[in-house]
């Protein structure tokens, strides 16, 4: 039986918006940029990583945020960065239509859905 584990979740950002990316993921969410291989840093974009969750955003010309889409991301303390993301201008929407789970939705830098989880 072949078994799954994930590796990475990539978002879709505007091209020249890494700073603006930067700034929210690893400014706000405290994330740790990861360095690209150099032939894929050529393509822009960055990796980011927290705990066992790598995120890549790659750059994608005729981009659209992610808007229905998005990585369910489980945290340990939901309420501390419902409070970070808010002071830092996040729209923070809590939702509690999935048993077993306390969670919100917010935005990226750049409009992409994200979606926090913590277990009951």
């Amino acid at each position: 039986m072949t078994t799954f584990a994930p590796h990475h979740v990539q978002l879709a950002i505007p091209p020249g918006a890494e700073d603006a990316c930067r700034a929210f993921y690893v400014g706000v969410l405290g994330m740790t940029e990861v360095p690209k291989p150099p032939v894929l840093a050529a393509r822009g974009g960055l990796w980011l990583r927290a705990d066992t969750l790598e995120i890549h955003l790659g750059v994608e010309a005729e981009f659209r945020p992610a808007r229905k889409a998005h990585p369910g991301i489980l945290v340990d303390d939901l309420d501390t960065l419902a409070t970070a993301l808010a002071r830092h201008g996040a729209n923070v929407v809590p939702d509690d239509e999935m048993p077993g789970f306390r969670r919100f939705f917010t935005e990226d830098a750049v409009g992409n859905r994200l979606e926090f989880l913590q277990p009951v």
